[in-house]
């Protein structure tokens, strides 16, 4: 039987196979298409501060979303800080390219986590327990359980999975939005 390790990374290698078979147009679509429903979710509506991503190209795309809702609630971006995630808010006139090429707001940290409401978590792919894999650095996995908010993951339909493999470190979501 192939090792836990093995059957993420045979995991990831298969998703990230799959996505180069849509193209970007494609994307584009199956991101809109999420936006619409989870915007109808009550947790999306009443919430006031959302912690987002700012999306790679092969991701769920979120500038547009961001730009649309940054001016009616308080969007916060992950920065990589060294083995860590910080949150900062977003500003479009404040973006600087980060560790990994990803736009990252600039400025003062965002401290008081108590104060999110949801959160919307990026991934390689999902199954429909709300088990996640990433892209292996772990960074979710040490920032997720440190929030109390609702957590979404977002994936376009082809990312959604029977299963993922997981280890007791591994951070789950409570629901998963995929078109």
């Amino acid at each position: 039987m192939m090792s836990l390790k093995n059957q993420k990374k045979k995991l990831r290698k298969e998703l990230t196979a799959e996505k180069k078979k849509f193209s970007i147009d494609e994307k584009r679509d199956f991101s809109e298409a999420i936006w619409c429903s989870l915007e109808l979710i009550p947790d999306f509506q009443k919430s006031e501060v959302v912690l987002l991503y700012y999306s790679l190209p092969d991701e769920v795309y979120t500038h547009q979303f961001i730009e649309k809702w940054s001016d009616k609630k308080t969007i916060l971006l992950p920065v990589v800080v060294q083995e860590q995630l910080v949150l900062r808010p977003y500003d479009k006139s404040k973006l600087v390219s980060g560790v990994f090429g990803i736009q990252e707001p600039v400025g003062v940290d965002f401290t008081d986590w108590d104060a999110i409401d949801l959160i919307i978590v990026p991934a390689l792919g999902y199954d429909r327990q709300g088990n996640r894999i990433g892209r292996g650095g772990g960074y979710y996995d040490r920032l997720l359980p440190q929030l109390k908010a609702t957590k979404i993951g977002v994936c376009f339909p082809f990312q959604l999975v029977d299963k993922v493999p997981t280890e007791e470190f591994d951070s789950k979501v409570d629901r998963v939005i995929y078109r």
